[in-house]
């Protein structure tokens, strides 16, 4: 009876092992601490960070507000940097989800701009993170130019920035005073 029951015992373990080894994550891939690679990380965790608050901050009623007819709202703007990072990111390989909505800025309820904002930097954050130091010296053609995936990293950055700069404007005319600046 005690074999049978250490038996038992033995494979009920060896099931558990196993089980438990298929279940693991997967490694995650290591951030760079230096290179262009970890500054443009660096830069896109805090660009990511000042957009997703500002988004946070903003009421809803607000999202479809615009200053005038014909510009983009709050709440396109955000969507279209989602959707900036997904079609920027396409320039260095990058392969745009399939579950990724057709017209993001028709996206009108925040709390769904926020998930999808999320998942687009995520998504931006996997590209850059599987891209080597040695490669972002190939060359690629943007915007009718021949740049490098550097240059297109650049422009990322670039158009963050802008649009954040838009979405400032837009709170503070709305009285909403950007949260890292309070």
């Amino acid at each position: 009876m005690t074999r049978r029951i250490l038996a038992a015992m033995l494979l009920l373990a060896s099931s558990l092992s196993l089980y438990a080894a298929t279940q693991a994550p997967a490694k995650p891939q290591s951030v760079p601490r230096t290179g262009f690679r970890a500054e443009f990380l660096a830069s896109l965790a805090d660009v990511e960070e000042k957009i997703t608050e500002l988004a946070t901050a903003t009421p809803q009623e607000k999202m479809s507000w615009r200053p005038a007819e014909g510009v983009r709202s709050f709440g396109e703007v955000y969507m279209h940097v989602a959707g900036g990072n997904y079609f920027l990111a396409s320039f260095v390989g990058g392969k745009t989800p399939a579950d990724v909505p057709k017209d993001l800025e028709k996206i009108t309820d925040k709390q769904k701009m926020l998930a999808e904002m999320k998942r687009s930097f995520d998504h931006l954050r996997k590209i850059a993170l599987a891209q080597s130091e040695a490669g972002l010296e190939k060359k690629v053609r943007l915007f009718g130019s021949t740049t490098s995936y550097r240059g297109v990293y650049v422009t990322m950055l670039n158009h963050h920035h802008e649009h954040l700069g838009q979405g400032i404007a837009y709170a503070r005319m709305n009285g909403i005073t950007p949260p890292w600046s309070r």
